[in-house]
């Protein structure tokens, strides 16, 4: 439980230590940064029910994050939360056409055995989470290619990870008022 939380704190810190440090540190060294931060997380999600699911778009993350930093390590450094954007919408997506949907394997760990309307509403949750990462992405993207590196760390380190919060606090709602109207 220490890794994937010490994981998610550097994922947080990275745009800000990328701030504060461009120009300073060579483009190559965030670059570098990335693809550990890529390994460490394929590691931890090994043997997990999750792993199957996420290994493919990490390892795309990864091959991804690589090759642009042989073209542009700059891009490269800034790209990070692109491409995890990117690689967890390609797995909520991939889930949609090879079943059980991602929230149904989060869902699973609590709730073995859904009822069918469960996993329709599962699936619909799945493609809410991948329009928003693919949405999410882009933001991020066009941040990175013409904002000021100010707007892009604020975006990718803080707003970004409000609007997943806030996305999770009314999927939550949206959730208690179907349970309420299924029983």
């Amino acid at each position: 439980m220490l890794v994937p939380a010490l994981l998610a704190g550097a994922g947080v810190a990275y745009p800000f230590v990328v701030h504060a440090a461009m120009g300073r540190v060579p483009p190559g060294a965030f670059v570098l940064l990335v693809l550990v931060l890529l390994g460490l997380r394929f590691m931890a999600l090994r043997g997990t029910a999750i792993a199957r699911t996420l290994a493919v778009p990490l390892v795309l993350a990864f091959v991804g994050t690589a090759l642009l930093g042989v073209v542009d390590g700059q891009l490269a450094a800034l790209a990070y939360p692109v491409m995890m954007n990117l690689a967890f919408a390609a797995a909520f997506g991939w889930s949609l056409r090879a079943p059980p949907s991602l929230v149904q394997v989060f869902a699973s760990l609590t709730e073995p055995d859904p009822v069918p309307a469960a996993i329709a509403y599962m699936r619909t949750v799945s493609l809410v989470w991948c329009v928003f990462l693919i949405l999410n992405a882009l933001i991020a993207l066009a941040l990175a290619l013409w904002a000021d590196r100010g707007w892009w760390a604020l975006y990718t380190g803080l707003i970004s990870y409000g609007l997943m919060g806030l996305l999770f606090a009314v999927e939550w709602l949206v959730r208690q008022r179907v349970k309420r109207r299924a029983t």
